[in-house]
């Protein structure tokens, strides 16, 4: 049995509107919902706690663990979630992907799809609270969705173009009633079988990504970053749908990173 509460992940650009989005939404929700409490785990609050005086690329990894923490106690308090993140990368939105269906839940993704122009704009009567440079090369490292069959956007909205942002999320709580009195089908062996495929997939994506922060760790590989990032992606696509445990993974991307590269990586990676 699906429990009642559930989970909505925002995707979309820095400064592109998905706080206020959220505010709004909890509002909704809490009228449609009286019965259930709801949470926005907002990370910019959590920001504060690690960086209070300027944005610190470096301690967003932090942000982002302490974000999912949080995400999983008010979860298991009951309570109906919004992950008020930027969940740009398809591994982001796996990582909320696993905590749902660990908790057996309902699970939602909104992109809030403002334009960069839009959102750079905003960003700056904000104060440039984010740098420019950081939007820009979020937006060239978006992830697009429909990669992976759970990967499927329930509803897309540009902010810049929307007068009426209460209507709006009026029409998507229908959706979501829809959506959670829809009965589950038992799943075909087609159906299972692409399905491990495709956790086999979302995890070379992410553990090779992984693997890619801790190689640019060390700064005597970063002139190499370009060559990398391009070689991540290679490797990827000519080991997709195959079955690899995460030793395996790390293990031969090491090993084709070193021998497409010339280089030797250390085995104590951290």
């Amino acid at each position: 049995m699906v429990n009642q509460n559930f989970l909505i992940c925002l995707v979309g650009l820095p400064a592109s509107g998905k706080s206020t989005f959220a505010k709004l939404l909890k509002i909704a929700l809490k009228k449609k919902y009286k019965d259930m409490d709801v949470k926005v785990i907002d990370p910019d609050i959590i920001r504060l706690k690690f960086t209070p005086d300027k944005f610190d690329y470096e301690k967003e990894h932090l942000i982002r663990k302490e974000s999912l923490i949080k995400i999983k106690i008010a979860l298991n308090k009951g309570l109906i979630v919004i992950s008020d993140d930027l969940n740009y990368y398809s591994s982001m939105r796996h990582d909320l992907k696993e905590i749902a269906d660990t908790f057996n839940i309902n699970f939602f993704i909104i992109h809030i799809a403002t334009p960069i122009e839009i959102c750079l704009k905003w960003n700056e009567n904000r104060g440039n609270p984010i740098p420019n440079m950081v939007i820009n090369r979020i937006h060239k490292k978006f992830d697009k969705f429909n990669k992976y069959s759970w990967d499927v956007v329930d509803a897309v909205y540009d902010l810049s173009q929307i007068a009426d942002l209460n209507l709006l999320i009026e029409d998507f709580l229908e959706n979501i009633l829809i959506k959670r009195n829809s009965k589950k089908h038992e799943p075909k062996s087609s159906e299972i079988k692409k399905k491990f495929s495709n956790m086999d997939n979302e995890n070379l994506d992410k553990m090779t990504r992984i693997y890619v922060g801790k190689v640019l760790h060390d700064s005597s590989f970063l002139p190499l970053k370009k060559r990398i990032i391009k070689l991540r992606k290679i490797f990827v696509k000519q080991n997709k749908n195959k079955a690899f445990t995460e030793p395996e993974i790390s293990k031969s991307f090491k090993l084709y990173l070193e021998k497409n590269l010339n280089i030797q990586i250390n085995e104590d990676l951290k």
